[in-house]
Formats: C-alpha cells, structure tokens, sequence
C-alpha cells in the first residue's frame, strides 16, 4: 500500500538503477472483494525522455495501470514511485494527480465546449504576466499546428482538433510528464501520423516523458520507444517494439503486434516443423506459390488491405495468413505451395 505522499526512499545501491517511473508489485481492483483485479501486480519501469506505450485488448487494464500511474486511484497493493519518491493518491491529497504529471483522458472533459481553442489553453497559465501568458498560448497552438482554429469554439471542432486542443492545455505549463489515454482514436488517418510525429519531436525537444495507452499496436510502432503489453491485468512483456515484434517471448504478444501464425507442435509438424509447444510465424514469413502439381494447400481467401494482400491457405487441417503486395496469378480455390522463411519456437 501507499503509505505517505512525502515517503522517500534513500539514493542506496538498489535505487540507484531504478528507473524514471517505476512500479512494484502493483495490484488494483474495483471491487471491494478484490475478486478480479484490473491491475494484477505490475512491475514496469520507465525511461525518462521517453515515449513508452501501453498496449492491449479492451479490458486488459492499460487505462487503470496509466490512472494508478497518475495517482487518480488508490492501489490495492504495491506501489508507484516517481524520481524514488511515492505517487500520492486520493488519500494523500485534496486534488488528486501528481504536480509534475498531466493526463489527457479520452473524453475531453476538461474542456470548456462554449469557449474558443485559445481561451480553453490560455486559461491554464495565470495572470500574473500576461504578456507571457499571450506568447506561451500563441507558441503551443503552432506547435500543434492549431494556431489557425484559435478563435473557433470547442463545439464547432472536430474530435481530432479537439484531441490537439487537449494535448495544449496539458502542455502549456511544461509538465515533466503527459499521460495520455488512447490519444490517436478521433484523429483521422490522414492526420495521425502527422500528429504522431510531433509528439515525437517535442519529446526530443524538451526531454518530456509520455506515457500512453493505445489497443492499436500499429499506431504506436513507430511512436514508442518502448512498450508494455497488458493482458488480464497482467503485464506480458517490456521492451523495445522491434525487438517485441521480431522475438516475441509469448504468443499474444506476436498475435497482437503482428497477427502471427500461433501453431501448436502438432501443427507445426504438417509443416515439418519440429520445435516447442507453441510456433510463432508472422504472416509476412510465409511466402505462396502457384502449384502445379499435387498440392498441400488451397488458397481460400484474398482480402484487399490497401498496399498489400491477405492471403488465406488452407490444408484442410492447418489455415495459414501470409500477405504479399502482388498475388499475380492466383485465385481464390486455387492450389498453392508454401514456403516458410522463418519462425520461433516458444
């Protein structure tokens, strides 16, 4: 349990190589019998200066793990600590939230929906110097590329503006950390890279921490530095996306990052596969092929994903996704030869 806001633990040995932000043992339920725990003892560490991201299936725990994070929720067990120090919670103070932190939720509740983007910033930064006040409103709204709707009302804006909007106001004040909760889901497709990569570069410019949840592995790939993937309230794997993605060390985390194959050993046999219990074949590893001659598979489905083509084979006992940018040739019901170019074995 969280004990006092100002508990600080001595710079000894073992704090030395803690992390930014780092939690122990950290367990959450939302119930008073703890029969399900949202959070089940997490252990995770952040980086400073870096954009980890939080992943998972709705209902994994990303949204609590990021609020308990916050200090918006009272742990049931564990900890969360901050530079060494606890994060208060609810109990600790009046407001709860850290002081260093700000959390840009999904709903935009925050917002004042009468009032124009510029006052909906603005009114985050006191009076005291307004000309100083007037040039940090003006440098934020360009730097999220908001500065033309400055005069618009929340209302008459659109959910991925407003999402800039939110991400304004929570930076206006230069937090040492920005939480966000699924903060890609009403910016259209054309713009979210766009924004994406602005977060980027204002991590790069000012050394901020971001810590965000997302169920879209493919939006945060190439935003994170790191990721945590969350199943059941349990954390599954941390590390590098690249490194998750190519050596993933269970089956949901290929499954989630990248769709793989999940083979048992009797599966992976009618492939000659020979390894554990679990093989893991991401789809851009299998290859197809025209046959000719007699033919193990059947090719049952191509489905159109844009740049690129999901194939479906079938051998009546073993269905396997690959995909391919050019299915000259093959029909859907025609007979197919497969090549595997690699796998892990689990």
């Amino acid at each position: 349990m969280l004990q006092s806001s100002c508990q600080y633990v001595p710079f000894d040995k073992e704090v030395l190589g803690l992390p930014y932000i780092h939690t122990k043992n950290l367990s959450f339920s939302f119930s008073e019998k703890a029969e399900i725990l949202a959070v089940d003892q997490a252990d995770l560490g952040i980086q400073e200066g870096k954009i980890t991201a939080i992943i998972g299936e709705s209902g994994s725990g990303k949204s609590t793990l990021l609020r308990l994070i916050y200090g918006l929720l009272e742990p049931l067990q564990g900890e969360v600590r901050y530079k060494g120090w606890l994060v208060p919670t609810r109990k600790d103070k009046l407001i709860p939230g850290h002081q260093d932190m700000k959390l840009v939720s999904q709903g935009f509740d925050d917002l004042n929906t009468f009032a124009n983007v510029w006052d909906n910033v603005a009114s985050q930064l006191p009076n005291t110097n307004l000309e100083a006040k007037h040039n940090k409103t003006a440098a934020i709204l360009k730097r999220l590329r908001i500065d033309h709707l400055a005069k618009k009302r929340i209302a008459d804006i659109s959910g991925g503006e407003k999402q800039r909007v939110a991400i304004c106001r929570a930076l206006v004040n230069d937090p040492k950390v920005l939480l966000m909760d699924e903060p890609f889901n009403q910016v259209d497709a054309s713009f979210r890279d766009t924004l994406q990569q602005d977060i980027k570069q204002i991590v790069v410019d000012t050394g901020l921490t971001i810590i965000l949840v997302s169920h879209d592995p493919t939006e945060v790939l190439a935003l994170a530095d790191d990721l945590i993937v969350m199943k059941d309230g349990r954390i599954l794997d941390q590390g590098h996306p690249r490194d998750l993605y190519e050596r993933p060390t269970n089956p949901y985390t290929a499954q989630l990052l990248a769709k793989s194959n999940i083979l048992s050993s009797s599966e992976a046999q009618l492939l000659d596969i020979q390894g554990g219990s679990t093989i893991i074949i991401h789809q851009e590893w299998v290859s197809v092929h025209p046959s000719d001659s007699a033919h193990q598979f059947t090719l049952v489905d191509i489905r159109f994903r844009g740049f690129y083509y999901e194939l479906v084979v079938s051998s009546g006992e073993l269905h396997l996704h690959a995909i391919t940018t050019d299915p000259v040739n093959m029909q859907v019901g025609a007979a197919v030869s497969i090549t595997i170019q690699q796998y892990i074995s689990l």
